[in-house]
C-alpha cells in the first residue's frame, strides 16, 4: 500500500489485494441475491443534463469527447450541452433513467442492485478516489412504494456489511421529512438551504454553520439554535421522539418525518441491535432527497467518511404524469477496500487462486500432467502445469514463490504424490479422488485478530 500510483485517484490493486477486494464484492451480491435483489449493469456514460438535472455537482463531473471529430462536425466541448456525453459520478441517477426507459419491462416494486465503477473529479486521498466501485441496492415502485421498504433497505446493509471483513458499523439515520418540518415550523422557509448548511456541520463546526444560517438564510440567533440543537440529537433508541418533541416546535411534516424515522429506528434496535442510531444530524447535500436519508462510518475510522450512503427519493424518475418513488443505498466499496487494506484489517490466505502445481519430471510429461490437472480442476481444484522440467527443487521454489500450496509429483511408473510445501509433508494422491483440506481449497480472506 506503500507503493507510488502513477496516475493519482485511479487505484490499482495488486493480486492478492484484488483478491480481499473479490471477497467483499462477492459478500456483498450474495447478501443482496439472498434478498431477492436483481443484478443490473448500466452504460458508463449519460448526458450532461441527466446527469446535472438533480444537485449541482459539475464541477466533479467528467465530460466525454472524442481527440478528433469527424470532418465537418463542431466540437461540442462546452460544459453547458446538456447533450454532450459524460462519465456517470454516481449510479442512482444512471438508474433511474434507466428505470424510465424500461419501465414497460420491469416488474415493480423492482429490486435491483448494481456494482459497477463510477468517476468523479475528487481530490484523491485515502478514502476519496477519481475512479471507483460503488454497490447500490434500490426498491422502486410505480407511482407509490410503501414505507416499509425504507426500513427493509436499512435492515440489508446492516446485514450485508456485518459479512465483511471490518471494523464495527454505525448507520446514522434520519429523514428529510423531520428536517424540512422542523425547519418550516421555526420559520425557515428555504428547508434545503438549511440542510445544505447543516450538511457542514462536521466539516465547520456548529458556530460556522450558524453564521451560515444568519448570513445566507436570515435566521435569527433563536433560529439558528433551534436548528442546531436538532442535529444534536442523537440515540440508540426511538428516544428521539420526546427529544425532538421537547423542542417545542409543532409541523405536520415534522410528525411524518418523525413516525417514519421511529419505524426504521425500532425494527433496526430488534434485528440489527447497535449496528443503527437517530441521528438528526445527517442532511445528505444532494437535492433529489425526500425522506429517509443514511450515512454509514466505520467505529474509529470516522475520518475516512461515509462508506455507505442514500436514502428515500420520490421525484427523481418520472414519465409524463407517472412517477417512479425508490429508496437506495450505495457501499464505497473502494474507500473500504482501500482502509480494509491500508490497516491491514484482512488478508487474503494466498496471492494466487492456484492450490496445486503439478511439476515435470520430464518435458515429455507435460501432456500428462495436463491430463492430472484436468481430473483435478473437474472437481473444483484450481491447478497449474510447470511450464519447465526443471530440478524438483526449482520447481517447488517456483510454487513457493507464486504462493502455491501444494506440488504434485508423478514417477515414471505412474505413482502420485502429493507436497504441502508449507510443512513438507508428502502423501500418496490420487488424481480422481484427492482433495486438499477445505481451509486450503479457495483461497479464504480473514479477519486480523
Amino acid at each position: 500500500m506503500a507503493r507510488t500510483a502513477s496516475l493519482s485517484g485511479f487505484p490499482e490493486w495488486l493480486p492478492q489485494e484484488r483478491l480481499v477486494e473479490l471477497h467483499v464484492l462477492d459478500t456483498l451480491r450474495k447478501t443482496f441475491e439472498l434478498h431477492g435483489f436483481s443484478s443490473i449493469e448500466t452504460r458508463a456514460v449519460e448526458t450532461v443534463g441527466q446527469l446535472l438535472r438533480k444537485g449541482e455537482i459539475d464541477k466533479e463531473v467528467y465530460g466525454l469527447s472524442r481527440l478528433q471529430d469527424d470532418e465537418g462536425e463542431d466540437a461540442k466541448s462546452d460544459k453547458a450541452d446538456p447533450n454532450a456525453l459524460a462519465l456517470h459520478f454516481d449510479l442512482t441517477v444512471p438508474f433511474a433513467r434507466y428505470v424510465v426507459e424500461n419501465a414497460g419491462y420491469l416488474a415493480f416494486p423492482f429490486r435491483r442492485y448494481q456494482i459497477q465503477k463510477v468517476w468523479r473529479g475528487e481530490r484523491p486521498q485515502e478514502g476519496r478516489a477519481r475512479e471507483f466501485t460503488q454497490a447500490d441496492i434500490d426498491v422502486v415502485g410505480d407511482g407509490e412504494l410503501p414505507f416499509r421498504y425504507d426500513v427493509e433497505i436499512a435492515l440489508v446493509i446492516a446485514e450485508a456489511l456485518s459479512a465483511l471483513p471490518i471494523p464495527d458499523f454505525r448507520l446514522r439515520i434520519n429523514n428529510r421529512k423531520l428536517a424540512e418540518g422542523f425547519y418550516r415550523g421555526i420559520g425557515l422557509t428555504d428547508t434545503a438551504g438549511v440542510l445544505r448548511s447543516i450538511d457542514k456541520l462536521e466539516k465547520i463546526g456548529a458556530a460556522k454553520v450558524a453564521e451560515l444560517l444568519k448570513s445566507e438564510l436570515g435566521a435569527t440567533d433563536e433560529q439558528a439554535g433551534l436548528a442546531l440543537a436538532l442535529a444534536t440529537i442523537r440515540t440508540e433508541d426511538t428516544s428521539f421522539v420526546e427529544q425532538v418533541r421537547a423542542l417545542g416546535v409543532k409541523d405536520d411534516l415534522l410528525e411524518e418525518g418523525l413516525n417514519e424515522l421511529e419505524q426504521v429506528i425500532q425494527a433496526a434496535v430488534q434485528r440489527a441491535p447497535g449496528k443503527v442510531v437517530a441521528d438528526l444530524s445527517i442532511a445528505r447535500g444532494l437535492d433529489y432527497y425526500t425522506g429517509t436519508v443514511v450515512e454509514t462510518v466505520l467505529v474509529g475510522h470516522e475520518q475516512l467518511g461515509s462508506i455507505c450512503s442514500g436514502g428515500r427519493y420520490d421525484a427523481l424518475a418520472s414519465k409524463g404524469n407517472r412517477k417512479f418513488p425508490g429508496v437506495g443505498l450505495s457501499i464505497g466499496v473502494t474507500r473500504l477496500v482501500s482502509r480494509i487494506l491500508s490497516q491491514e484489517l484482512a488478508t487474503a490466505s494466498r496471492s494466487v487462486p492456484t492450490a496445486v502445481l503439478v511439476a515435470l519430471n520430464s518435458d515429455d510429461s507435460w501432456s500428462a500432467a495436463q491430463d492430472i490437472a484436468a481430473q483435478l480442476r473437474g472437481r473444483g481444484i484450481a491447478t497449474e502445469v510447470a511450464a519447465k522440467a526443471e530440478k524438483f527443487g526449482k520447481q517447488i521454489k517456483f510454487a513457493d514463490r507464486r504462493g502455491i500450496p501444494f506440488v504434485w509429483f508423478t514417477d515414471d511408473d505412474g505413482k502420485h504424490q502429493v507436497k504441502d510445501i508449507r510443512s513438507g509433508k508428502q502423501v500418496d494422491a490420487d488424481p480422481a479422488s484427492w482433495t486438499p483440506a477445505e481451509e486450503d481449497l479457495h483461497v479464504r480472506v480473514t479477519t486480523a485478530g
